[in-house]
């Protein structure tokens, strides 16, 4: 498979894992399952507001990029790990085929953490945020580059019908306004490319001063403390970090380290 077609190939698979799912389990079982109320409020103001600097610490097992990123991967214990270390909040991979992620474990996350908890996926549609706010999400990501306007305003709608708050994720400037025309209270800019996966650092500065009055989260190639200080001085609320820290041999110690602490 070609990496030009990463995005794509991603989101025509989780497609079709969706459908399976929800011939298995439909959308009203889902809709009664959710005995939590997502606390979107509590995650948006963990960006803006909690000790600095504010780092989302992810959970995944694999990447595209760099294949397996922990073979022993324990979603929940990395999470208290990284709640110790003062993370913001924590963001869980649940994509199986390509990050080797599953619902599973961000319900397991939910149930290990008290902090604000992310759902990542390639989200294209309703029932996957209905999942999300079964599983005990507080937030999902939404991939501009994944939507077209409508469904991506739907999608939008569907997380404040729910109580999610949602993380709009934009890899260039055109995508940085149509998510903020959409509504999107957090717009994340990912300097890796899902088509190509290739990484350019001098992406969140040039697409900093596009971002309007929003909570603004930084993602990819993020390696240093001095990272997220140059990024936050151009106004970037928050950070989004991954592999940089999961395939450390102690994640939370790494957070530490990542956060100067």
């Amino acid at each position: 498979m070609s990496t030009a077609d990463l995005l794509d190939t991603i989101v025509a698979a989780t497609r079709r894992a969706v459908e399976v799912r929800q011939d298995v389990r439909p959308r009203v079982a889902v809709e009664r399952s959710i005995v939590r109320q997502p606390h979107g409020t509590r995650f948006t103001q963990a960006l803006r507001s909690s000790a600095a600097p504010r780092v989302i610490a992810e959970c995944k097992r694999r990447s595209p990029s760099r294949g397996i990123l922990r073979q022993h991967y324990d979603a929940a214990a990395h999470a208290k790990s990284y709640a110790s270390a003062g993370a913001a909040a924590i963001s869980v991979l649940t994509e199986p085929t390509f990050f080797d992620g599953a619902p599973d474990h961000l319900a397991a996350v939910r149930a290990a953490v008290d902090i604000p908890v992310l759902r990542k996926d390639f989200i294209v549609t309703e029932y996957q945020l209905i999942e999300a706010a079964a599983l005990g999400a507080d937030a999902a990501l939404l991939i501009v580059g994944a939507l077209d306007d409508r469904c991506l305003a739907m999608l939008l709608s569907t997380c404040r019908s729910l109580g999610l708050a949602a993380l709009v994720e934009a890899h260039d400037v055109e995508e940085a306004d149509r998510a903020a025309q959409a509504g999107a209270d957090i717009i994340g800019v990912n300097s890796r490319n899902l088509r190509t996966l290739a990484v350019d650092p001098s992406l969140h500065e040039a697409v900093a001063t596009a971002l309007p009055g929003v909570v603004k989260v930084a993602e990819s190639g993020l390696q240093t403390r001095a990272d997220l200080d140059r990024l936050a001085a151009v106004g970037y609320d928050a950070f989004l970090v991954g592999e940089r820290l999961i395939a450390r041999p102690d994640p939370g110690a790494a957070l530490t380290e990542l956060r100067g602490q």
